[in-house]
């Protein structure tokens, strides 16, 4: 199939998705809010007080659901190599993750606290070479876990995106090494062709 017949099927699915046409009618930036409401609704992640990081944020669903859960008391930390438009209750920066100057920059905006929870929707741009796309992902889940186990606080938790394939079972066995539990999700609104899923790590051990 050629390249412009598969983005006119893309934008066929994506404009006649139920969670899009859901997202336009209820305020969210994009379809992606669905899946953080299931979870939340799964596994309480969010409760007014918090301090949010959400890393890959825009365009800011997960932060405009993460900011609406607050109820004005707490904070998010939103970060992407994308710019994001400004949320109320959301500290935006724009960097690169996988540069230590944006890490830097990001335990500058936490203010010295412990964030409780870290949800990361990071993924790569897609190449369309597999083996390529799944290492640049898993890199970047890992960078994340990294970053979770320096900034978090005991007991604290976090959500991550990963894409089964090479190099998932090693990644799950460092997330049960640094939580107690460690549990996955396929949301609803996740594509059902996509091998994308959730690891929810809870209860972040000393």
């Amino acid at each position: 199939m050629s390249r412009s017949k598969t983005s006119k099927a893309w934008m066929r699915e994506h404009i006649n998705d139920p969670y899009v046409q859901k997202a336009k009618a209820e305020g969210y930036r994009s379809r992606a809010a669905y899946k953080l409401l299931e979870l939340d609704k799964k596994d309480r992640l969010l409760a007014p007080g918090q301090l949010v990081v959400d890393l890959g944020a825009a365009p800011g669903s997960w932060s405009q659901v993460a900011a609406a859960k607050l109820g004005g008391k707490g904070r998010v930390v939103a970060l992407d190599l994308l710019p994001m438009e400004p949320l109320p209750g959301v500290h935006v920066l724009q960097g690169d993750f996988r540069e230590q100057e944006m890490v830097d920059a990001l335990f500058l905006a936490l203010g010295g606290g412990k964030a409780d929870l870290v949800i990361s929707d990071l993924a790569p741009n897609i190449s369309g070479i597999g083996v390529s796309d799944q290492a640049r992902s898993m890199y970047l889940a890992e960078l994340a876990l990294e970053f979770a186990g320096q900034c978090l606080k005991p007991g604290g938790t976090f959500v991550v995106k990963v894409f089964q394939g090479a190099g998932f079972t090693e990644f799950l066995l460092a997330m049960r090494k640094a939580f107690a539990k460690v549990g996955s999700r396929k949301p609803e609104a996740s594509r059902g062709r996509s091998s994308e899923m959730y690891l929810i790590g809870k209860s972040l051990k000393g």
